[in-house]
């Protein structure tokens, strides 16, 4: 690979070749009845100048709609007189903004080759635009597709120019510039072609004065795209505080998590071994996509609420009456600080309910079988497996096995009988030697973070 000084050495020569080789074949094709009527070439020289001077920025780029003319110069009058124009056209417009030798270089081999290039497109599809013989054609909607398709191509060569230069001397990947720059404005760029095309053809069957109207015209779409594009920018930086909002949401959640952690070392590990188990099960039922997701970030989330326990009713053997009265509010709790999440009602709705027994003996609502929500029911049973099961919270965990008829021991009173029946088939249908025990379980893996603020910050949230 070459040093990038050697790289923009070797493109600024190239540029200088460009714009050489572009004037040299205008000058080399130029024909005597191209600069006629000389009204019809005065006119498009000053609308070209006038729209190059009303340019604006956006995205660091300058854009006008001096191309609409330009194209008109190359469909109307020829390839040398188009060259001629784009030259002229950007020499102010540098000169006013104070460019830089190199930049001035692009602009003049860019401003002067995209115009030579859409000059002969029109003069080998159409001929001698000035013949009479090929007034058929100019006069016909083929003669406006030839043009519109000009305006097209030489947009895009026109930015094929701007984002090499930008590329050797910036490095901007050509991927990100087509993303940002010129995907964005094709809608506004195919409408400008569209009105060239229909300029060409009202000039070759109306004559001269309908281009006065190019005036007005330009005026108007040079104020449309610019409000198509800050329109834009502002959905983008609209998009980014929702991105920030949302990664300061979750993140504060995940802290808690993380913060709960760190005083009792189970907390995280459970949470994501019963968001893996809620999820799976979920899928046993049949549930779709988006209650697979519900539950599993229920179970991420489903114990955040004890963070506001001490650690003497954390780390206790012994509850005394009024601790037992503070556990209790956990899911309530809980239930607070995920319900403040935009869209994350459904969750906290879930993490409320999943100490509720199906026999109306649970808290915080003593709610019965089916008013329990089912993602509850189902968060309810992957809990109490996972706290039999695990090495971290129990001194000499159950099997499996164990833990499976312990479930069927507590079905129809504490935890859905037949949501207990799924569990276990779904668990059996593994092998004994590879029942996950959940002990490997991973919040950071499990929780996703990126994955989640991007759908947080997407305008409808559905989990």
């Amino acid at each position: 690979m070459l040093p990038p000084k050697l790289t923009r050495r070797l493109f600024w020569i190239a540029e200088g070749l460009l714009l050489l080789g572009a004037i040299g074949a205008a000058a080399a094709l130029s024909r005597p009845q191209e600069w006629h009527p000389l009204s019809l070439v005065g006119l498009l020289l000053a609308l070209a100048l006038v729209a190059e001077r009303l340019e604006f920025e956006i995205r660091g780029q300058h854009l006008s709609a001096s191309l609409v003319v330009l194209v008109l110069a190359m469909s109307l009058l020829g390839p040398a007189p188009a060259v001629a124009f784009g030259i002229v056209v950007t020499l102010p417009n540098s000169l006013v903004r104070r460019l830089s030798p190199a930049l001035w270089l692009s602009n003049l081999s860019a401003f002067a080759s995209f115009p030579l290039v859409g000059g002969l497109i029109v003069r080998g599809l159409i001929g001698d635009v000035h013949d009479p013989r090929t007034q058929h054609l100019t006069q016909s909607v083929t003669f406006a597709l030839v043009v519109f398709g000009v305006f097209m191509v030489t947009n895009a060569l026109n930015f094929a120019l701007i984002a090499s230069e930008l590329r050797v001397t910036k490095g901007l990947s050509l991927s990100r510039q087509l993303r940002e720059m010129f995907g964005p404005m094709q809608p506004g760029q195919m409408a400008m072609g569209a009105l060239a095309a229909v300029l060409a053809i009202a000039y070759t069957n109306l004559g001269l004065p309908t281009l006065f109207g190019l005036i007005l015209v330009l005026l108007l779409f040079q104020y449309l795209i610019a409000a198509l594009l800050r329109s834009e920018d502002r959905a983008e930086q609209l998009d980014a505080r929702s991105r920030q909002l949302a990664t300061l949401q979750l993140g504060v959640l995940s802290t808690l998590i993380e913060t709960l952690a760190l005083r009792d070392r189970s907390t995280a590990r459970h949470a994501a071994a019963v968001a893996r188990y809620a999820r799976d099960l979920a899928r046993e039922l049949g549930c779709g996509e988006a209650e697979q997701e519900l539950v599993h970030t229920a179970g991420l989330l489903h114990d955040i609420g004890k963070f506001v326990l001490p650690d003497r009713i954390l780390h206790a053997e012994v509850l005394s009456d009024e601790d037992w009265a503070m556990i209790r509010r956990h899911p309530q709790d809980g239930a607070t600080l995920v319900g403040r999440l935009d869209g994350y009602g459904p969750v906290a709705d879930a993490i409320l309910y999943h100490h509720e027994h199906v026999d109306g003996s649970g808290y915080p609502a003593g709610l019965i079988g089916n008013e329990i929500p089912l993602a509850s029911r189902i968060l309810a049973i992957c809990s109490v497996y996972d706290t039999l099961t695990a090495r971290d919270t129990y001194r000499s965990p159950m099997t499996p096995q164990d833990a499976m008829t312990e479930l069927r021991r507590v079905a129809s009173r504490q935890l859905d009988g037949e949501l207990v029946e799924s569990f276990i088939a779904m668990l059996q249908r593994e092998s004994p030697t590879t029942i996950a025990h959940g002990d490997e379980a991973d919040f950071e893996a499990e929780l996703a973070f990126e994955r989640r603020v991007r759908q947080m910050a997407q305008p409808t949230l559905r989990v």
